[in-house]
């Protein structure tokens, strides 16, 4: 046989961390032939990795191995994948032996790896619409979310006559690790995580296959248990800003509505990115009666109470002081309640990160309830802005990144038709926002672009202010500073 796309592709796993050398060639290849089928693999795009494999995938489903659909597609890509990746007892070492160099020889090693072995999905991830928005909030950042694939038809026809299975128990159990996946459930034959120590528990660091950000990883407790919200909390996010100082970390809030997608696994999100909000300046200081901490209410649509200090444990003090606070308040004059019967409706989206040497705790004050008027939530996006959000605003969209549904670019597509008065399909709810945008500008086939995401950008800060608990205006911050005075 020629040295064709196996042999190419071979020639990157013995060059790549895995364990495997040049006297591991033929064993390598009979693996390849046992997972796609004997003989000559179809010819690649080129010779990048993803490229090989792609063709190795099309070759197993011409030889009848696997299907030709999403799964078992995705299945095939982790298990070639993994050939190019080391075991998880060499990830670690690796990772922790140039952690003694430096965090990030560590962290650049391992995100480094979790791109080349294909775990984070770079080329899926460069499908996401990025682009930046001057708003009365600053400048946000907005993306509409591409990356993702679509949810695979016959895994869904497929889960209905299933036997159900509890393992692993969801994504981010550390049971994924090397996990072959199913249909419906992602492979993860290549997935690597490394052990940390939090608290005196393990838990695991991984870097997420979607990204939303640069390096965006997830720090997720070994122990399956739900999210929560507490001083051990507080304390886990400093100790991991000491551990890794460039990277930040926060957590979303344990409650639905406020909080993120998974609440059923305690986990953390990071990574090596400076969000607007962690940009936006002290509006004001205040005193939480806690000596080594500076504090200040930040310039910011959602309220976020800022903590500084040169030692984590007087900020775990303060944040602990504000939390248990936030928890029993309530003033109805601005329809805060912390309660309804039993039901807690108070918690934070804490962030942690450092500035020089110091550390930095940011509160977001959250409030989950519902009403008549606002049956979706009260401090949640609403009716008016939902045809371009109307998911739950969490950890990443708290700190002014908008993480926006897919279905935004066909749709913002015939909204520039109809804003220019081509023939166009747009879609009836967003007819009175175009309508709003024709009247205030002046639109030309050069500017279009540029106007609607501008004013993409506007609703999503609008998104954030009815996120907010205490308002902007003159009310919302008197009562904030009600609430601040009996901490």
């Amino acid at each position: 046989m020629a040295k064709d796309t196996i042999q190419t592709f071979i020639d990157h796993v013995v060059a790549s961390p895995a364990p495997y050398t040049e006297l591991d060639r033929q064993y390598v290849t009979n693996r390849i032939f046992a997972l796609i089928g004997d003989g000559v693999a179809r010819a690649a795009a080129s010779d990048e990795p993803i490229d090989l494999v792609n063709a190795m995938i099309e070759t197993a489903v011409a030889n009848g191995k696997i299907e030709d659909s999403p799964s078992p597609k995705e299945i095939l890509e982790a298990d070639l994948m993994n050939f190019m990746t080391p075991l998880p007892s060499a990830v670690n070492r690796g990772f922790w032996d140039r952690y003694q160099a430096s965090p990030s020889k560590a962290t650049d090693w391992f995100y480094q790896l979790s791109q080349a072995n294909n775990y984070i999905k770079t080329r899926n991830i460069a499908k996401n619409v990025v682009f930046p928005a001057q708003t009365p909030a600053g400048e946000l950042e907005i993306t509409i979310n591409l990356s993702k694939p679509e949810k695979d038809p016959k895994a869904i026809a497929a889960a209905l006559k299933s036997k159900s299975t509890s393992y692993p128990l969801d994504q981010l159990c550390m049971t994924n690790e090397g996990y072959e996946g199913r249909l419906g459930y992602p492979a993860r034959s290549n997935h690597r995580i490394i052990r940390m120590t939090l608290g005196g528990e393990t838990w695991g660091f991984q870097y997420s296959p979607y990204a939303y950000f640069s390096e965006h990883a997830i720090f997720l407790a070994k122990e399956h248990r739900p999210m929560i919200i507490n001083q051990h909390t507080f304390t886990n996010l400093l100790e991991i800003v000491r551990t890794l100082p460039t990277y930040f970390v926060g957590s979303n809030a344990d409650l639905p509505i406020v909080g993120g997608s998974m609440l059923t696994h305690d986990h953390y999100q990071g990574g090596k990115h400076t969000f607007p909000m962690m940009k936006a300046p002290i509006d004001r200081e205040i005193d939480l009666g806690v000596a080594g901490v500076t504090a200040g209410v930040v310039a910011w649509p959602m309220t976020d109470i800022r903590l500084t200090g040169s030692q984590p444990e007087p900020l775990i003090n303060a944040a602990t002081k504000v939390l248990n606070s936030w928890i029993g308040y309530s003033d109805e004059s601005v329809d805060v309640r912390a309660y309804t019967g039993d039901t807690r409706h108070h918690t934070i989206t804490p962030i942690a990160y450092r500035d020089g040497e110091d550390y930095v705790l940011d509160l977001v004050l959250r409030d989950n309830q519902t009403s008549k008027q606002y049956p979706d939530g009260i401090f949640h996006p609403h009716q008016d802005v939902q045809h371009i959000k109307k998911e739950n605003i969490g950890l990443i969209e708290v700190m002014g990144r908008a993480i926006l549904p897919a279905r935004l670019k066909a749709e913002m597509a015939e909204v520039t038709k109809y804003l220019l008065d081509q023939p166009n399909e747009i879609a009836d709810m967003h007819k009175a926002w175009a309508d709003e945008i024709k009247q205030n500008h002046q639109l030309t086939p050069e500017n279009v672009t540029e106007v609607l995401h501008q004013e993409i950008g506007n609703v999503f800060a609008r998104v954030l202010a009815d996120a907010g608990v205490f308002k902007r205006d003159a009310t919302g911050q008197a009562a904030l500073d009600k609430f601040i005075a009996q901490i």
